[in-house]
C-alpha cells in the first residue's frame, strides 16, 4: 500500500483549482514522463522543471531602460485614455511616470473595468515587461506583470519559463505547479547525511521550491545544488529499483548449466572461420555465468558485425547440452527471420532442432511449433515478442537471449522470467552504449564487449556528398551495379509529407527506376511482412541490385555481398543510427563504401556528426560522441520505449552522481534488502515519487 502521507500528491491533476479535463490534457503533453494508461497526478507536475528563466531584477527607471530589455518599473498612474466608442482597433492607453520620465502602457482589446481596478489613477504600481521606444517615447505593450506597490512581494523577480504546448499558457501551468508544490508534505530524509553535506545538497522539498521559485537565475540551472539534489534522487530511485529487480531475479534461483561440450565443439568445427579473441572472452564469461547456481544477467555489447549472433548460438548450444531449451527474441519480424536463416543451417548440422515463431505463423504451422516447445522436441526457438504470449509454454526454458535490449523494458524482462523456471538471461545490443548509460539502463547487468571485427572484414570508406552532386552519384552507382555490386539506398521517410520536404523512399524509387529498371527494389515499414521479406530475398539473391529502403533495415539485416550504402539526408539522422546503417555493408571480404548525402546549409551539430562518421568506425567512440551531441533520451531509441529517459537528471551534467547512486543502492540493499530500516522506509517514499511502484511491489512479493 502506498503510504497515506503521499495521497495529496497522487491525486489526479484535475483535483487542482483551475485544471479541468481540457487543461489537464494540455498539461499531460508537457509532462516529462510516459503516462501509459494512467492519468496525470499532482506529483508529475513537481518534475516539470524550467528550461530557462526571465530575470526581472533590473530596475533602471524609465529613462535608462534599453530598448527591448525586460525591466521592472515603479510607476505612478496619471490617467487612462480608452479607445473611441465602437472602434476596437485603437488600443487602450494608460499614462504613467517615475522620477526619470513618462511612459505609455498600451493594451489591445482591453477590458476597461479590469484595467481601472488594476491600475487606478494616482496609484503607486509595479509593472514588469519588455521596454519599447516609439518615436523616441517610452512605451510598454501588455506588461507581463502588474501589481499595486503594497503587493510587490507577489511579483516574481526571477521567473521560471516552462516548456509549453499550443493552448497552454505559462500562467496556468505555473499556477498548477505552485499548487502541487504546496501539497509536498514534510518527508523523512532518504539520502545519506554525510553525502548531502559533502555535496552541499538541500532537502528534497527545499530543492523543489528553489528550482520552481528561484531567487537568482543560477537557482534554476541544472548545475545548481537544488537541481543536483533532485537529479541524485532520480538516479537513486532508478538504481534502487533496478537492484531490487535484480535481487528478485537472483532469488528465483537459477541452476548450474554445465554441458559435456559436444554440441559446442561440433558447432565450432562447423563454423567457416575461427572466433575472434573478444568472442572467446565473452563466451568464457557466459559459460562461467551459466555454470553458477545464480541466474545469469549479462549484457553482450558488440559493434555492428562483431559476431554477437554466433556467441548467442554457442551459448544456446551449451544450454541444450545441459538438458534445457533456449529462446532468442528479436524486436522485429525481419530480424527474427534473419537470425533464423543465419543460425538454422549451423544448428541443424549438429542435430539441434530449431523453430521460428512470430505473429505470422498461423494454423498448423503454429500448432506444431507450440507442441514442440511444450514437449521439448524443439531445442531453440527464435521469435518476436509473440514468445511472451500466454499460449506459449516451454518444457524447460533455461536460457533467454534478447536482441536489442533497449526495446524491452524491465516489465518484459519479468514476463520472460515467468516463462521458464527463472531462465538465465543474455541481452545483446549492437548500439554501443557508453558506460554511464549501461549503468542507467542496465545497472543490474554484467557486461561483455566484443571489440574486434571478424577476420577478413574490410574497413568501410565513408564520404560526404552534397545533394547537388546527386546525378554524378547515380552515374557512379550505375557503374558499380554493372560490375555486379549491390547497393542500399536509405531514405528518411516513406512518402513526402507537407511539413518535412525530404526525399521519400517511394519518390526516390520512382526517380531511380528509369536508370535501374527491374534491378531496383523497395522496402519500407508500411509494407506487409511478406512483401518486405520478398523484397529482401530478391536483394539477397541478386534479382535486384539496388534496394531503396527506410530505416527498417537498420538493425541486423545481413547481405554479405552488399558493398555500397547511400544514406540520404544524413544530417537528419543521429550518430548511433548512422553507425548502425553503415554496418549493413562491409560484412563480406570486398572493400565497401558509405556515402552520406546531405543538404546544405548544415548546422553545427550535423556537421560534427558527419565528420565523426568520416573519422572513425569505432562504435564505442561514436556512442560517447553521440551522447555529447544529443543527450541520453535519444541515444537508446525513443523516450517511449522503456528507456531511461530522465525527467530531471541530465547525463552530460550529472554523470558524476550516477556512479555514486549505483554504489549507494548496492550498499543499501546489502545491509537492508527489504528496506525495513528508517532509511529504507524513507526510500520507499522515494520509489513511489519517481513512479517505481513496481519495485515496491517486488519487495512485498518477497
Amino acid at each position: 500500500m502506498r503510504p497515506s502521507l503521499l495521497d495529496p500528491l497522487f491525486a489526479p491533476i484535475t483535483s487542482l483549482a483551475g485544471v479541468g479535463p481540457k487543461v489537464a490534457t494540455l498539461i499531460e503533453r508537457v509532462l516529462p514522463v510516459d503516462l501509459g494508461d494512467r492519468e496525470a497526478r499532482a506529483a508529475d507536475l513537481l518534475f516539470v522543471l524550467p528550461n530557462s528563466v526571465i530575470d526581472r531584477r533590473s530596475r533602471p527607471g524609465i529613462a535608462n531602460a534599453a530598448p527591448g530589455a525586460i525591466v521592472t518599473l515603479d510607476l505612478t498612474i496619471d490617467g487612462h485614455q480608452p479607445p473611441p466608442r465602437g472602434n476596437r482597433s485603437v488600443p487602450y492607453r494608460i499614462f504613467a511616470h517615475d522620477d526619470t520620465d513618462d511612459i505609455t502602457l498600451t493594451f489591445f482589446h482591453a477590458h476597461a473595468a479590469y484595467l481601472e481596478k488594476q491600475l487606478p489613477e494616482g496609484a503607486q504600481v509595479i509593472v514588469s515587461g519588455r521596454m519599447e521606444w516609439f518615436n523616441g517615447r517610452p512605451s510598454m505593450v501588455h506588461p507581463d506583470h502588474i501589481a499595486l506597490a503594497e503587493e510587490a512581494a507577489n511579483l516574481p523577480l526571477v521567473e521560471p519559463v516552462y516548456p509549453l504546448t499550443a493552448g497552454l499558457s505559462g500562467k496556468v501551468l505555473r499556477r498548477a505547479i505552485a499548487q502541487a508544490l504546496s501539497r509536498v508534505p514534510a518527508l523523512p530524509e532518504w539520502q545519506d547525511a554525510a553525502f548531502m553535506r559533502r555535496h552541499s545538497l538541500p532537502a528534497f522539498g527545499m530543492a523543489l521550491v528553489r528550482v520552481h521559485n528561484p531567487e537568482t537565475p543560477t537557482d534554476a540551472a541544472p548545475d545548481s545544488a537544488a537541481w543536483r539534489r533532485l537529479a541524485y534522487d532520480e538516479f537513486l530511485a532508478g538504481q534502487v529499483s533496478l537492484a531490487l529487480v535484480r535481487a528478485r531475479v537472483r532469488r528465483l534461483s537459477g541452476r548450474p548449466l554445465t554441458g559435456d561440450g559436444r554440441l559446442v565443439e561440433a558447432l565450432r568445427t562447423a563454423l567457416p572461420y575461427a572466433l575472434t579473441g573478444s568472442q572467446e572472452t565473452a563466451l568464457a564469461e557466459i559459460h562461467a555465468d551459466l555454470a553458477e547456481p545464480e541466474r545469469m544477467l549479462r549484457l553482450l555489447q558488440g559493434d555492428v558485425g562483431s559476431g554477437k549472433t554466433v556467441v548467442a548460438l554457442l551459448s544456446m548450444a551449451r544450454a541444450v547440452e545441459a538438458g534445457g531449451q533456449a529462446a532468442l527474441m528479436a524486436p522485429t519480424e525481419i530480424l527474427a527471420r534473419q537470425h533464423f536463416s543465419t543460425i538454422a543451417p549451423l544448428a541443424e548440422r549438429v542435430g539441434l532442432k530449431i523453430a521460428v515463431l512470430t505473429g505470422r505463423e498461423k494454423g498448423r504451422e503454429r500448432r506444431d511449433v507450440l507442441e514442440g516447445l511444450a514437449d521439448g522436441t524443439i531445442h531453440i526457438v527464435i521469435g518476436t515478442h509473440a514468445l511472451f504470449q500466454e499460449s506459449v509454454t516451454f518444457r524447460n526454458l533455461v536460457l533467454a537471449v534478447v536482441d536489442e535490449q533497449h526495446r524491452f523494458g524491465v516489465h518484459q524482462r519479468l514476463a520472460m522470467t515467468a516463462k521458464g523456471d527463472a531462465p538465465d538471461m543474455l541481452v545483446m545490443t549492437a548500439t554501443p552504449i557508453p558506460r554511464t548509460l549501461v549503468l542507467t539502463a542496465f545497472g543490474d547487468m554484467d557486461v561483455s564487449r566484443l571489440t574486434e571485427k571478424p577476420a577478413g572484414r574490410q574497413p568501410i570508406r565513408t564520404v560526404t556528398l552534397p545533394l547537388e552532386r546527386l546525378p554524378e552519384l547515380v552515374g557512379r552507382i550505375r557503374d558499380a551495379v554493372a560490375e555486379g555490386q549491390k547497393v542500399y539506398w536509405i531514405c528518411p521517410l516513406v512518402e513526402e509529407s507537407e511539413e518535412v520536404k525530404l526525399m521519400a523512399a517511394e519518390d526516390r524509387f520512382a526517380s531511380l527506376q528509369p536508370v535501374f529498371g527491374d534491378r531496383l527494389g523497395l522496402v519500407h515499414g508500411r509494407m506487409k511482412g511478406a512483401e518486405k521479406d520478398d523484397a529482401m530475398r530478391a536483394f539477397k539473391d541478386g534479382q535486384t541490385r539496388v534496394l531503396v529502403a527506410t530505416t527498417v533495415i537498420e538493425v541486423g539485416v545481413d547481405v554479405p555481398d552488399a558493398t555500397i550504402i547511400v544514406i540520404e539526408h544524413a544530417e537528419r539522422f543521429g550518430l548511433a543510427q548512422l553507425h548502425q546503417l553503415r554496418g549493413r555493408v562491409g560484412r563480406g571480404s570486398k572493400p565497401s563504401s558509405c556515402v552520406l548525402l546531405y543538404k546544405e546549409p548544415l548546422g553545427e551539430t550535423a556537421r560534427r556528426r558527419l565528420s565523426v562518421m568520416r573519422e572513425t568506425e569505432d562504435g564505442f567512440l561514436i556512442a560517447e560522441e553521440d551522447l555529447k551531441l544529443r543527450g541520453e533520451g535519444e541515444l537508446l531509441g525513443t523516450r517511449q520505449s522503456g528507456t531511461p529517459g530522465f525527467r530531471i537528471a541530465r547525463i552530460d551534467t550529472h554523470a558524476d552522481l550516477l556512479e555514486a547512486a549505483r554504489d549507494d543502492a548496492r550498499l543499501i540493499l546489502a545491509t537492508d534488502p527489504d528496506l525495513q530500516s528508517a532509511r529504507g522506509e524513507a526510500l520507499r517514499l522515494l520509489l513511489y515519487l519517481f513512479g517505481k511502484d513496481e519495485a515496491v511491489r517486488l519487495l512485498r512479493a518477497g
